[in-house]
C-alpha cells in the first residue's frame, strides 16, 4: 500500500513575489508533491493556507500517514483549531516533516514546547554533513554535500535536544546549525530539515536534498495509527493480581 502524504504549504511567497513564482511556478507544494509522487511508493495530495480549514480537516488527516509542512510569512494565520488537530494526529502516530522556515510554525513550536528561534542571514554557501550515516534518512546520501546558495541558519537553535541528529550544516561565514533533527512525540515521528529557502530551486534540483526528503517520508511513516490517547484506569495485566 502506498504511503499517504499530504504536502502543506502556505503558498504566499509564490503568489505575491514574481521572483519566487519563477523559482516555483507550481508552488513549493507542487514541487514537493511532484518529487514525492515520483518515488514509486508514495501517493500525494496538497493543501494550502487559503483552503477551508487550511485543507487539513479531520478526514484529510485521518487519511494521511505523513504530513509535510512548509511555511514562512503566514504562521500567525494558521488557526489554533487546525494546530490542535495536527498535534492530536501526530501524537496518535502520523509522521510530520517540517521544512526550512517551518521551524517557527505553530505546529512545530507546539510539538517542541520551545520558541524554536535561531539566527539567520541571507544567501550563503552551505555544506551539510551527515553525522549518522547508518540512519534510514541518510540512506544513499553522501557523507557531505554542498548547497551553493542557501539562507544561513545558525545556532543557538532553541529546540529540545534531538532524539537523533542526522545532519549538521556548516556555512561559509563560519556558522553551524543542527540541520536534520529527529524527534518522537507520542506515537508519531517528527523530522525537521533546514535546507529549502524559497528563493532557490533546492527542492527541484538538488539530488541529495531530494533523496533526504523521500527517505524522511519513509522513516516517518507509522507502523500503525493509534486511537485517541486517553488516561485510563486498567485492570492488572497479570491474572490473579490483587486489585486496589
Amino acid at each position: 500500500m502506498a504511503i499517504r502524504v499530504t504536502v502543506w504549504n502556505e503558498n504566499v511567497h509564490e503568489r505575491t513575489d514574481p521572483k519566487i513564482g519563477q523559482v516555483y511556478p507550481a508552488g513549493i507544494h507542487g514541487a514537493l508533491a511532484e518529487l514525492l509522487g515520483n518515488a514509486g511508493d508514495i501517493s500525494v495530495r496538497t493543501a494550502t493556507l487559503d483552503m477551508p480549514e487550511h485543507g487539513l480537516n479531520e478526514a484529510v488527516l485521518e487519511d494521511t500517514d505523513v504530513l509535510v509542512w512548509w511555511g514562512h510569512l503566514a504562521h500567525d494565520q494558521v488557526s489554533d483549531e487546525v494546530v490542535d488537530r495536527v498535534q492530536r494526529h501526530v501524537l496518535r502516530g502520523m509522521g510530520l516533516l517540517v521544512l526550512h522556515s517551518g521551524h517557527m510554525s505553530k505546529v512545530f513550536t507546539r510539538l517542541m514546547g520551545t520558541s524554536c528561534t535561531l539566527d539567520w542571514r541571507d544567501n550563503d554557501r552551505e555544506r551539510v554533513w551527515c553525522c549518522m550515516p547508518s540512519h534510514p534518512i541518510a540512506e544513499g546520501v553522501p557523507l557531505s554535500f554542498e548547497i551553493a546558495e542557501e539562507e544561513m541558519y545558525c545556532e543557538p537553535f532553541d529546540v529540545p535536544q534531538p532524539d537523533e541528529l542526522v545532519f549538521i550544516g556548516w556555512f561559509q561565514g563560519g556558522e553551524v546549525f543542527r540541520s536534520g533533527c529527529c524527534y518522537h512525540r507520542g506515537y508519531g515521528r517528527v523530522f525537521y530539515f533546514q535546507p529549502g529557502h524559497e528563493a532557490f530551486p533546492t527542492y527541484r534540483t538538488h539530488p541529495s536534498v531530494r533523496r533526504i526528503l523521500v527517505n524522511a517520508v519513509r522513516w516517518a511513516t507509522p507502523a500503525r495509527r493509534r486511537g485517541p490517547l486517553e488516561c485510563r484506569m486498567v485492570d492488572p495485566a497479570e491474572s490473579g493480581a490483587p486489585r486496589i
